[in-house]
């Protein structure tokens, strides 16, 4: 016993010079903030005032405010249509180059460049674009004789929209998760499942399926996890008008602090996206767990 703790002893003492940048790093960076943004959940504060402690009344205040949960439904609504939305175009798109494209090297730059676009610039496009008055998306919906997004009026012409944009602007990130998948399944499997006689159907649902489960709930956790948070392309696009009819938690927060200059309920809110992502990210990582278990036997 003696001999392990003077082991232990010896490699702490060798990696800790190496090891103390990071932890003060991660310290100073996350810890500390998150510790202050608890204390400030808990105090009414605000420019040119001490903070006063009031208890759980910003998180009352919060949770009583209808215009928190207008923002909060819509999110939950972009999560619901987006998110998924974005995993069936991901997935079939992975499964498309996996089977064999033509150019599929200038394919994949096409597929990867909103990646490397700035959330700004691409709003930018998309205001442009979509303009409701002389945008080239809009004429040409009007020469189809359809009726055109007009988003800077209509609150769902406006969540529409953002909900068009997330998914351009992160589908990248789904389509490399699941296509670097796709390519990781042996091909002996489905050679094998040919030889039985099994129709591309039941490849898919027998082989491509079961073994893509636990990188589809990987991107899904993730996109979750951001697409709670989203932000710029709200605040970019419609600044949660007409009327913080589309309005976002993301954005709610940030009204709260910046506008109204209330830091207390500011941390309430950050503090109760905390717990909702928690609560997403433990459903589909205890689902991970699941699938991965079962694939290990």
């Amino acid at each position: 016993m003696q001999a392990r703790i003077e082991r232990l002893r010896r490699n702490l003492t060798g990696t800790l010079p190496f090891i103390a940048p990071v932890h003060v790093m991660v310290l100073g960076v996350i810890v500390i903030p998150s510790l202050f943004v608890v204390w400030l959940s808990f105090h009414a504060s605000t420019f040119g005032q001490a903070a006063t402690f009031v208890g759980f009344d910003n998180y009352v205040r919060v949770l009583s405010d209808s215009y928190f949960w207008r923002s909060l439904l819509n999110t939950v609504i972009i999560i619901a249509v987006a998110v998924h939305l974005e995993l069936v175009i991901g997935l079939g798109m992975a499964l498309l180059f996996a089977a064999g494209l033509p150019f599929q090297r200038l394919l994949l730059v096409v597929v990867l460049a909103p990646y490397a676009i700035s959330e700004v610039t691409a709003v930018a496009m998309w205001r442009f674009l979509f303009d409701p008055d002389v945008g080239p998306v809009t004429v040409a919906i009007r020469s189809l004789g359809l009726p055109p997004l007009d988003w800077t009026f209509i609150p769902e012409h406006g969540l529409a929209l953002v909900g068009l944009l997330t998914i351009w602007l992160h589908l990248p990130f789904t389509f490399v998760i699941l296509y670097a998948a796709r390519l990781a399944i042996p091909k002996d499997l489905y050679e094998a499942g040919k030889t039985d006689g099994a129709s591309p159907i039941q490849l898919f649902r027998n082989i491509t399926l079961p073994l893509l489960a636990p990188a589809m709930l990987i991107a899904m956790l993730f996109r979750y996890i951001f697409a709670f948070r989203l932000f710029s392309e709200v605040w970019l696009m419609t600044q949660g008008g007409p009327a913080r009819t589309t309005e976002v938690v993301a954005v709610y927060l940030y009204l709260e602090a910046f506008r109204y200059n209330s830091f207390g309920t500011a941390a309430a809110t950050a503090w109760i996206m905390v717990i909702i992502s928690l609560l997403l990210a433990s459903g589909y990582i205890w689902r991970l767990r699941k699938e991965t278990a079962a694939n290990a036997h």
